[in-house]
C-alpha cells in the first residue's frame, strides 16, 4: 500500500466495503459521541469520515489532535445503514473505521476556524490566506478559476488563436493608468515598468506577421482596489486579430464568452443559469448613456430612462424653465406599479438622491382615473381632459398642465398605478443620477432579473472629447482606435462628432473588456495625435516602437481583452473579486500574508542606484 494513500478523500463509494484503504488529509470536524470519535477527513477531492472507538490503537491520537492537523489513517470500509447515510457527501454511504494513525503535521491553534461558513474580517482572511483557502466556497472559486482558464484557452485555440508570452518588463506608457516601475542595476537612473496590458506587443506581433494571437495576461497598474479591480495585477484573455473588421472580431469571441459561461453555469450546484444566445446585442454608446445612464447597462434591469426635456421646456415651472435654459436636461426613470405604494418610497428614493449628491428627486404617481374634485379644484391632482385614467399626484402636478404629463407617460411607456421619477442636471451628471436612479428602483422593487448571464456590445465610442479642466479637446477613450471614417473624418469633420472603431463587452452590468479596430497608418496615427494637442516628435519619442512598425507595413487589426478575474467573479455570483483571486492584496494595496510592499536593504539600494529622501522610511541594513 502506498505511503500517504490508496484513495483521496472524496473516492470510496459503497463498492469499497470490506477493503482496507489508507487516507492522508486534514481534521475537518471532530465529533465525540458517547466515547466514538467522528472525524471528518478533507483533502482537495472530498472528505470522508473517519469512525474510531476507544478499543482502536488510533484512539488515543486521534483523541488529542487539534483540527487542521494533517493525518494518515489506515482503516477498513463500512457501508453506512439506514438513517446513517449522508445523501450530501460523496462517500456518504461509507465509512473508515480507523485501525492505525500516523501523524504528519500538528496544527497549532487556529486564528479562523476551516469547517462552515461564518464571515471573518478581511484582514484576518489575508494574512491567513493559506488557512481562506482550505474553507470550501473559496476552495471551489479557485478551482473554478483554474476551470475557466483552461476552457478559454481550449476555445481559443479552436478558434484558431495561437498563445504567445510578452514581456513582463517593458518601458513605460504616457498613457492610462500608473505604472508600477522596476530600477535597473545595469542602467543607472533608468526604469523599467510592469505592463498595463500587453496592447503594443500584441499589436507589434500582427505587425509581425502572425495571423491571430491570444494569451491569458498579467496585467500591472498601480490603481486604486474596487470590488470588481484587484489593486496592482490582474490577469486578461488578450488576443489581437489582423486583416478583420468589427464583426469578425465579435464573431469569434462571442462563441468563446458565451461557450465558457455556458460550460460553468451550473456552478456550485445551482440550476444553470442562463446565457444570452446568438449574437450579442449591440448598443450604441449615445443610446445606452440615455437609456441605461452609463456605458455598461445591467439589461437583467427592464428599466428604460427617457429624455422628457422637451416636453417639460417652457412648461411655466419656474424652476424646471430656469434650468432647462442654463443648458440643463431633464431624465425620467419609470417606476412601474408604485403609485400606491406609501409615501415613504418616495421619501427614501428622494432622500437617496440626496445622498449621491442631488438635491432631490421629483416623482409623479400616475393612479387610476378617479376624479376627485376637492383635489382637482385645490390644483393637488392634474387630469387629462379625456380622463379615461391619467391623475396625476406629487409636486408636479399642479406645475405642469395634464398634456404634458400625458405625453411624459407615452414617452415612457407608464401604465396606470405607474410612477415616474426626475433629474435635472447638466448631461453628464444627470446620465450618472439617472443611472444610479434606474438600479436602485429595479433593486428595490425586485425587478433584476436573477439566474441569467446578459452580454452586450457597446459600439461607437466618441473619439474625442472636450477637457474642460485644460481646456482643449483629448483623447475619450483609446488613442489608438481606427476612427471611423479614418482620415478623411479627422480632416473634415468637428473632432467631438467622429466615432471610433472602439467598444466593450458588457455582462450584467460587468465592463469585461475594452476593445478596438486599431488604427495602422502612421498618417492617420499623427493627424489623430494632432487634434488632442500632440506635435509629431512627441508621437514619435513616446510611442516610438509602434509608430516605426507601422512605417513597414501593417495589416489592418483589431482585438480586445476581458478581465479573467471578472469572467469567474460573474460566473461564481461573487459580489467581490477578492473572493476569485488566490492571493489577492487588501484594499490598500498590501499583501497581509508576505508583508509587501516591504523596505529594501542598503545593499540592494546600493546595487540600484537608489536613495532614500531624507524623513521617508529608512532601509533595512
Amino acid at each position: 500500500m502506498h505511503a500517504y494513500r490508496s484513495h483521496h478523500c472524496g473516492q470510496l463509494r459503497a463498492a469499497d466495503a470490506g477493503t482496507s484503504v489508507r487516507l492522508s488529509g486534514w481534521v475537518h470536524r471532530k465529533r465525540d459521541h458517547g466515547g466514538v470519535l467522528f472525524i471528518d477527513l478533507r483533502d482537495h477531492h472530498g472528505l470522508t469520515q473517519i469512525v474510531c472507538g476507544p478499543g482502536s490503537p488510533a484512539f488515543e491520537t486521534l483523541d488529542r489532535i487539534r483540527a487542521e492537523s494533517v493525518v494518515t489513517i489506515t482503516g477498513d470500509v463500512v457501508a453506512r445503514e439506514g438513517g446513517a447515510v449522508n445523501p450530501n457527501l460523496a462517500t456518504g454511504d461509507i465509512e473508515v473505521r480507523a485501525q492505525a494513525v500516523t501523524v504528519q503535521s500538528s496544527a497549532a491553534e487556529l486564528p479562523l476556524p476551516v469547517a462552515g461558513d461564518a464571515e471573518y474580517p478581511e484582514d484576518i482572511r489575508l494574512r491567513y490566506r493559506f488557512l481562506d483557502l482550505r474553507r470550501e466556497k473559496v476552495h471551489a472559486n479557485m478551482m473554478l478559476r483554474s476551470g475557466v482558464i483552461a476552457s478559454l484557452r481550449r476555445r481559443m485555440i479552436d478558434q484558431g488563436f495561437t498563445e504567445f508570452q510578452t514581456p513582463i518588463l517593458t518601458a513605460s506608457s504616457p498613457e492610462g493608468a500608473r505604472d508600477y516601475l522596476v530600477p535597473s542595476r545595469v542602467h543607472p537612473g533608468k526604469f523599467y515598468a510592469l505592463p498595463q496590458a500587453p496592447q503594443m506587443f500584441k499589436q507589434l506581433l500582427m505587425v509581425a506577421g502572425f495571423d491571430r494571437y491570444f494569451q491569458i495576461a498579467p496585467c500591472f497598474r498601480d490603481e486604486d482596489a474596487r470590488a470588481d479591480r484587484s489593486p496592482g495585477e490582474f490577469y486578461q484573455l488578450d488576443f489581437e486579430m489582423s486583416f478583420v473588421t468589427q464583426d469578425d472580431v465579435f464573431a469569434a469571441i462571442e462563441p468563446v464568452l458565451a461557450g465558457v459561461f455556458k460550460e460553468f453555469a451550473g456552478f456550485g450546484g445551482r440550476t444553470p443559469w442562463a446565457v444570452t444566445e446568438g449574437a450579442f446585442p449591440r448598443i450604441p454608446y449615445a443610446e445606452s448613456m440615455l437609456k441605461y445612464g452609463n456605458d455598461k447597462p445591467d439589461l437583467r434591469n427592464p428599466l428604460v430612462i427617457s429624455d422628457v426635456t422637451d416636453i417639460l421646456k417652457d412648461s411655466g415651472f419656474e424652476l424646471f424653465d430656469s434650468l432647462i435654459n442654463r443648458g440643463m436636461v431633464v431624465r425620467a426613470i419609470p417606476a412601474p406599479s408604485t403609485a400606491s405604494l406609501p409615501r415613504s418610497f418616495f421619501d427614501n428614493m428622494d432622500a437617496w438622491a440626496k445622498s449621491e449628491g442631488a438635491p432631490g428627486m421629483a416623482a409623479s404617481r400616475y393612479e387610476e382615473g378617479l376624479r376627485v374634485e376637492r383635489e382637482l379644484a385645490a390644483g393637488e391632482i392634474s387630469m387629462s381632459e379625456d380622463d379615461d385614467w391619467v391623475v396625476v399626484r406629487g409636486p408636479l402636478a399642479k406645475r405642469i398642465d395634464a398634456q404634458r404629463h400625458v405625453a411624459i407617460a407615452d414617452r415612457c411607456g407608464l401604465n396606470p398605478g405607474d410612477a415616474v421619477f426626475f433629474v435635472i442636471n447638466h448631461e453628464k451628471e444627470a446620465c450618472r443620477l439617472a443611472g444610479l436612479a434606474r438600479t436602485r428602483v429595479g433593486q428595490v422593487l425586485g425587478l433584476i432579473e436573477q439566474g441569467t448571464f446578459k452580454f452586450c456590445w457597446i459600439v461607437d465610442f466618441p473619439m474625442f472629447e472636450y477637457d474642460e479642466d485644460a481646456k482643449k479637446i483629448d483623447f475619450s477613450h483609446n488613442p489608438f482606435s481606427m476612427p471611423q471614417g479614418e482620415l478623411e473624418a479627422l480632416e473634415t469633420q468637428d473632432p467631438l462628432t467622429i466615432k471610433a472603431y472602439q467598444y466593450d463587452i458588457v455582462c450584467n452590468g460587468v465592463e469585461l473588456s475594452s476593445g478596438a479596430i486599431r488604427n495602422h497608418r502612421p498618417e492617420i496615427m499623427y493627424k489623430a495625435f494632432e487634434i488632442a494637442g500632440y506635435t509629431a516628435a512627441q508621437v514619435d519619442e513616446n510611442f516610438s516602437g509602434m509608430i516605426n512598425a507601422f512605417k513597414f507595413g501593417a495589416p489592418p487589426h483589431g482585438g480586445s481583452a476581458p478581465g479573467v478575474d471578472r469572467i469567474v467573479m460573474l460566473i461564481a455570483d461573487e459580489p467581490n473579486i477578492r473572493e476569485v483571486v488566490v492571493f489577492p492584496m487588501n484594499q490598500r494595496a498590501e499583501d497581509l500574508m508576505m508583508n509587501a510592499p516591504g523596505p529594501a536593504t542598503a545593499k540592494q539600494l546600493r546595487e540600484l542606484h537608489i536613495r532614500i529622501n531624507d524623513g521617508a522610511v529608512s532601509p533595512k541594513p
